[in-house]
């Protein structure tokens, strides 16, 4: 695809580094840059004066210039410049504004075209990601939305490159937070974003065994991505687990979940496809109604994950998603939120034949993944304030293959709701997941679990072990927490259960200097614990500092209920 790029210089000025609620601060930056495009089809849209020269622009098929419109502080994009319908078909550079300004879009922001077959596709040239045009967003720059209508996809063969620094992150989110009208636990203020990619999904049809080279399709992929229908369709899959849909480095996601035209609840990203050549590190989510972020198949690794308050599942994989999860952070809301992990092995689990699914799953197309040191804090809530289902650890199923190593997962900071008595499990492994645990395919290292509710009560397969009885022989620990008791988790507060420390008491005491049930932890399993389980300690340096929302003093407009 041919690309003319049209650059328009940035004033040096100030970078937003962090907006929320009204709470924005302010970072110098010296110059950025506003790059466009490409041929083909383009959008319409107002501009002009110099001013207006600091919002992005492209030059459309036509010759003519499309740019935002600059009213002092903050840019404003109309529909005619890019929305659904009108996606966005030309390489864009979204900068940095100086005062904590944002890019408001008043319609969604569709990246590339999607395609419903290979014929199209192929005659427009898009085989990978990089294909298609490429939407980058310089370090520091907000991106927001004006209605719960509107959301963002990046495209097959289309990508994003948002790449920001700790001092500067990049934020998407709403114009309610822009304004500083939005409730730090306000959701579905708009949509959120879709990226879409050319990895393998066990939606559609293969030939031999994922990862040799003989794999291959067998006929053609394009699976309807969330939120597709109508003028806000995309698709994703195919068979290059080795795609790029762009980079995403400190990068936020505030105030989504809204409920679109088809009828989805989208995420706070959604990626679909998404190959490992993809780079995903530093990235939150904040106030999500949905899922916090969702896999559907594909092949990538996130390195430094947080979520805090997400309603649904912060985590949420399935499809076959192969890829590794290093670092995570996950705080529910106090009353609200569902499972820390949600992971499926398959794909439409319930409808498959046993014969199908063990041939999935000998073919690699189930999910695979390792998560190393989470740190899962879940609302021990119930069926009367959860948005979703009550608040809960991870739940493995439907032939999973995972290993979670160096964990902890804390249930106890609230007493567990009496309407069931297993609602609020720390643990839970069910249909195939079971006998992946007696094979030898889910794998439970060295994990803390201290929940009143410590797991589902299930049986593995069809044996006799408990999924207790698995976690214990594989030398995690459970705590033991009375019913209905709230026990605080932290230093200061209990001498028999010491897990957490610091302000907020999010970091991790030392495994040897732990304590459960009054005394300190057990050698472990082999390998042998890491010097902390969980995400953070006082002793390491802190990843979540300067760039996450929410999370620290100096930047969120309330303490974490846990505190």
């Amino acid at each position: 695809m041919n690309r003319n790029l049209l650059f328009a210089a940035v004033i040096a000025g100030s970078a937003l580094v962090g907006c929320g609620s009204g709470d924005i601060e302010i970072a110098p930056v010296t110059s950025v840059n506003n790059s466009n495009n490409s041929s083909g089809g383009g959008g319409g849209g107002g501009g002009g004066g110099d001013d207006d020269d600091l919002c992005a622009s492209y030059v459309d098929g036509d010759g003519q210039t499309a740019q935002g419109s600059y009213d002092g502080t903050n840019c404003t994009y109309s529909p005619s410049f890019v929305s659904a319908g009108n996606n966005l078909m030309f390489d864009l550079t979204i900068p940095a504004l100086p005062d904590g300004g944002a890019h408001i879009f008043e319609g969604s922001l569709f990246v590339g075209q999607a395609f419903d077959n290979d014929a199209a596709m192929l005659d427009a040239g898009i085989q990978q990601g990089g294909d298609g045009p490429i939407l980058t967003i310089e370090a520091g720059a907000t991106l927001a939305w004006q209605t719960n209508a509107d959301f963002m996809i990046i495209n097959r063969g289309s990508q994003i490159v948002a790449a920001g620094t700790a001092d500067a992150p990049i934020t998407l989110t709403s114009t309610s937070d822009v304004d500083g009208t939005v409730g730090p636990e306000d959701v579905q203020q708009w949509g959120g974003a879709v990226i879409n990619g050319f990895g393998v999904t066990n939606k559609c049809s293969y030939t031999g065994t994922r990862g040799d080279a003989a794999f291959a399709l067998a006929g053609e992929c394009h699976v309807a991505a969330e939120g597709a229908g109508g003028l806000d369709e995309s698709f994703y899959g195919g068979v290059n687990d080795d795609d790029s849909s762009g980079q995403l480095e400190y990068v936020v996601v505030k105030h989504t979940g809204a409920t679109v035209g088809n009828g989805d609840e989208l995420n706070g990203i959604t990626f679909g496809g998404v190959g490992r050549d993809t780079v995903v590190e530093n990235l939150q989510v904040y106030s999500t109604f949905d899922d916090g972020i969702e896999m559907f198949g594909g092949a990538f690794d996130i390195n430094n994950f947080v979520a805090v308050y997400v309603r649904d599942d912060s985590l949420d994989l399935d499809e076959g998603w192969h890829g590794t999860i290093n670092n995570a952070l996950i705080i529910q809301p106090e009353t609200d939120g569902n499972q820390c992990i949600e992971a499926d092995g398959l794909g439409s689990f319930d409808d498959l034949d046993p014969s199908v699914v063990e041939d999935f799953i000998d073919r690699g197309l189930n999910t695979r993944t390792t998560i190393n040191n989470m740190t899962c804090i879940f609302s021990a809530n119930g069926a009367d304030t959860a948005t979703h289902d009550p608040g809960a650890g991870p739940r493995f199923r439907e032939g999973i293959f995972v290993t979670l190593n160096d964990s902890l997962v804390i249930g106890s900071t609230g007493a567990n709701d009496q309407a069931a008595s297993d609602d609020n499990f720390c643990l839970r492994l069910d249909n195939r997941s079971g006998q992946a645990a007696l094979d030898g395919d889910l794998i439970l290292n060295n994990v803390i679990w201290s929940c009143a509710e410590r797991t589902k009560g299930q049986t593995l397969g069809a044996s006799a072990t408990t999924e207790e009885e698995f976690a214990t022989d594989s030398g995690n620990i459970f705590a033991t927490i009375p019913n209905g008791t709230a026990v605080d988790p932290t230093a200061a507060n209990d001498t028999d259960l010491q897990l957490l420390e610091g302000t907020p008491p999010v970091y991790s005491i030392d495994y040897a200097t732990s304590q459960i049930d009054g005394a300190a932890p057990a050698a472990g399993s082999d390998p042998a614990p890491a010097l902390y389980l969980g995400a953070l300690s006082l002793g390491a340096t802190d990843w979540t500092a300067g760039w996450t929302y929410g999370i620290h003093e100096d930047n969120r407009a309330q303490p974490l209920w846990i505190e």
